[in-house]
């Protein structure tokens, strides 16, 4: 698929899924695509992942099972496709549709939104078991503060791996790149933990998933940097040196870029030391303001976050237009 084509769909695909989303009587009926891949995921994982392999022969079989992935994501997708261009208009619209289910506008706000709401209404039991439903931590750890900050961070980290990079691979390639891009995506978040058993079995997921989120992490905070330049209330500037002084410090090549941009964009503290489980990880901060956020400040970062995607749905306009020069 060409820009010309990629890239009105990826227009159609932004605006039906902030529209819409996807209906929980669709995934009660019949799952998401994300679960389906996540079943794919959890049978190559148990058929080749065998404990008493050694380190190398399973870190082999680990890329095996990712290529194994995406050749089955890929064909089903190019397929889909295919046969959906053949039917003029009404098929790019379905196409559209079927590609809105792989970005995560609508939820990833909706969710944490319930964290504002949570505290606001139950204090910190509320914000614990809201944030509690999308970040990995301990919510248990939390103070007021931290909750804030985790919902603040989870916003930012997903709005590069569960908006932009996905727009960004369906814009390049269309459903075959997203589905792809969804595809390791999954596996990272499935088998690409540093644990015994997907130290090595992951190590390409999670390897592969570093690099294809690589563009969009930096697209993502120029967006978080423009959308502050749009808000009266956030400070583009410190954005911008949030992002230079410490993207890179991050323990991920990625999150740290959209993370330092919202903490520059709004005078806080994201990131540092917090605890997964039982495990504690001392990572660097990102941005030098308060640590105390607060409600308040979610929804900040729910305003900025709301001017960043506009801004998205802009640059995939005119990219859109300029292909048609």
């Amino acid at each position: 698929m060409n820009p010309s084509d990629s890239l009105p769909l990826l227009i159609l695909a932004l605006v039906a899924e902030a529209a819409f989303g996807y209906p929980q009587r669709f995934y009660a009926a019949i799952g998401h695509p994300v679960t389906w891949i996540g079943k794919l995921i959890g049978v190559l994982d148990r058929g080749l992942n065998r404990e008493g392999a050694s380190f190398a022969s399973r870190k082999v079989m680990g890329a095996l099972a990712l290529a194994l992935l995406l050749a089955v994501t890929v064909v089903l997708a190019t397929v889909v496709q295919n046969l959906l261009l053949t039917t003029g208009p009404f098929g790019l619209i379905l196409l559209a549709l079927i590609a809105s289910t792989l970005i995560a506008q609508r939820s990833l706000h909706e969710h944490v939104a319930r964290v504002a709401e949570g505290l606001e209404r139950d204090g910190l039991d509320g914000g614990r078991q809201a944030v509690s439903m999308i970040v990995g931590r301990n919510p248990q750890t939390l103070d007021g503060a931290g909750v804030a900050r985790a919902a603040i961070e989870s916003l930012a980290e997903n709005f590069s791996d569960g908006i932009v990079a996905p727009a960004f691979w369906l814009g390049l390639s269309g459903l075959p790149g997203i589905a792809a891009y969804k595809a390791i995506n999954t596996a990272d978040s499935m088998i690409g933990h540093r644990t015994p058993r997907h130290l090595a079995f992951g190590w390409a997921s999670a390897r592969l998933d570093d690099l294809v989120n690589l563009p969009a992490s930096r697209l993502t905070a120029l967006l978080l940097i423009a959308a502050a330049a749009l808000d009266r209330e956030a400070d583009a500037g410190g954005a911008l040196r949030a992002v230079r002084r410490d993207a890179g410090k991050h323990r991920s090549p990625n999150a740290g870029w959209p993370e330092a941009a919202m903490a520059g964009a709004l005078g806080l503290k994201l990131a540092g030391p917090r605890t997964y489980g039982q495990t504690r990880v001392e990572d660097h901060w990102m941005g030098d303001g308060r640590a105390e956020a607060t409600a308040a400040d979610i929804r900040r970062a729910l305003r900025l976050y709301r001017r960043a995607c506009g801004l998205l749905w802009g640059l995939a306009a005119l990219l859109a237009a300029a292909t048609l020069l």
